[in-house]
C-alpha cells in the first residue's frame, strides 16, 4: 500500500486522497479507473483485528452486501489484498454529522427532527434484521448532499452484531460519550443501547454538545448517574416542543427497562410527520 504522499492505486481504483481513519483502518477517496465512479475505499488491516472484531467484520460485510437502503451506507463490493480487506463503499460528499454539527452548531428543531427520522428509517432496517450497531455517533453518520437537503447514511458497522429477542450481549464497545450507562458499567445489555445513542445524537443536534461528558469513563458515568435533569441549553429550552423533550428524555433514561424500545421510538409523537 502506498503512503499518502505516493497515492498510486489499489486494484482497479486510483487513490485520490485520504478521508480519515485510525490505527486499524484507513478510508480513501478513490476513482474506478475505467468507469470514473468515485467511491470511498475503506482499508482494514486484518492483523489488527481481535477474533471478536474479525467476527464483527464478517457479519457487517454479510449484512451490507445484502441491503440497499437510502439511509444505510452502500457497500458495492469488497476484496482482499495482502493483509487487508478493502470495502468499496458509496462516497458521501457531505462529510459526517460530527463535521456538520461542528460547522453549523446547534440546529433548529425541525432539522434535528428530519435527521432523526432518517436515522430511524435506517435503524428500522437494522431492527428487522435483529442487528444492533453498538457505535452510533455523529462520526459514523455520513451525509450525502442533494437538492432537498442532506441524506443521512448510517455507516461503520465494525462493531455491529445480531442479537435475538430476549438475548443479551456483554462485550464492551462503542464510544464513551454515546455509550449507554449499562455498557460503561460492564453490565449485559440488549438493543436498547442503540436507543441511548440516538438520544445522545438528538441532544447534541439540538444543543451543539453531547448530553454527558467527563475526563474519564468513571467521571462520565458519575455525571450520568447524578443527573436529575438533562442539561439542555437555556437558550433553546423554551423553543423546544414538549414532544421533542419527551423523546430525548425517554431515550436517555438511565434505566434500560424504562428507556424507549425501538418500536416505541419509531412510533413516538415527535417523529410523526
Amino acid at each position: 500500500m502506498e503512503s499518502e504522499s505516493e497515492l498510486g492505486s489499489i486494484g482497479e481504483y486510483k487513490i485520490l486522497c485520504r478521508l480519515g481513519g485510525g490505527a486499524g483502518a484507513q478510508v480513501w477517496k478513490a476513482e474506478h479507473k475505467r468507469s470514473g465512479q468515485v467511491v470511498a475505499l475503506k482499508q482494514i488491516r486484518l492483523s489488527n483485528l481481535t477474533p471478536h472484531l474479525n467476527n464483527c467484520l464478517h457479519s457487517s460485510l454479510t449484512f451490507l452486501s445484502s441491503v440497499n437502503h437510502p439511509n444505510i451506507i452502500r457497500l458495492f463490493h469488497f476484496f482482499q489484498a495482502e493483509d487487508c480487506v478493502f470495502m468499496v463503499l458509496e462516497f458521501c460528499d457531505g462529510g459526517n454529522l460530527a463535521s456538520y454539527i461542528h460547522h453549523h452548531g446547534r440546529v433548529q428543531q425541525c432539522v434535528a427532527k428530519g435527521f432523526i427520522q432518517q436515522l430511524g428509517a435506517g435503524l428500522q432496517l437494522l431492527n428487522s434484521h435483529r442487528i444492533i450497531h453498538r457505535d452510533l455517533k455523529p462520526e459514523n453518520i455520513l451525509l450525502s448532499l442533494c437538492g432537498n437537503g442532506p441524506v443521512l447514511k448510517i455507516a461503520d458497522f465494525g462493531m455491529s452484531r445480531t442479537l435475538n429477542p430476549d438475548e443479551y450481549a456483554e462485550t464492551v464497545c462503542g464510544t464513551p460519550f454515546y455509550m449507554a450507562p449499562e455498557v460503561l458499567q460492564f453490565q449485559r445489555y440488549n438493543e436498547k443501547v442503540d436507543m441511548w445513542s440516538v438520544g445522545a445524537i438528538l441532544f447534541e443536534l439540538l444543543n451543539g454538545y453531547p448530553p454527558f461528558r467527563g475526563r474519564s469513563n468513571v467521571q462520565l458515568l458519575q455525571n450520568i448517574k447524578s443527573c436529575t435533569r438533562l442539561p439542555f441549553s437555556e437558550l433553546i429550552l423554551a423553543e423546544l416542543h414538549p414532544d421533542c423533550i419527551d423523546l430525548c428524555s425517554r431515550l436517555l433514561s438511565i434505566n434500560p427497562e424504562k428507556r424507549l424500545s425501538f418500536k416505541e421510538f419509531y412510533q413516538h409523537r415527535f417523529l410523526k410527520v
